[in-house]
């Protein structure tokens, strides 16, 4: 049974940074595109960032680009999403997504808020 399990979220203040962590148990992550999403308050889902399997290739929003950077410590089967100088339209449950062909998994997300 796959599980993926994100944490890290919580408030901080505009300016300040997080850093999200994500868990998988059940695959290895290596050789699946792993993502972060977020979805703000009466908004649909938006991807973050994307770290493809076969390449060191990783994809970010515009808006995050800059500011936020996802790693992968594939041996601790773990992602990580490391947001710098956050901003309040930040505020969002954040998801991390695991994928490779049909197969997508999916946690039940972290809160974060940027707010003073």
């Amino acid at each position: 049974q796959v599980q993926v399990v994100e944490s890290g979220g919580g408030l901080v203040q505009p300016g300040g940074s997080l850093r999200l962590s994500c868990t998988v148990s059940g695959v290895a992550i290596s050789s699946y595109s792993m993502s972060w999403y977020r979805q703000a308050p009466g908004k649909e889902r938006e991807l973050v960032a994307r770290a493809s399997s076969v390449s060191s290739f990783t994809n970010y929003a515009d808006s995050v680009k800059g500011r936020f950077t996802l790693s992968r410590a594939n041996a601790k089967n773990t992602v990580y999403l490391q947001m710098n100088s956050l901003k309040p339209e930040d505020t969002a449950v954040y998801y991390c997504s695991a994928r490779r062909n049909v197969n997508d998994y999916w946690g039940q997300g972290t809160q974060v808020t940027v707010s003073s």
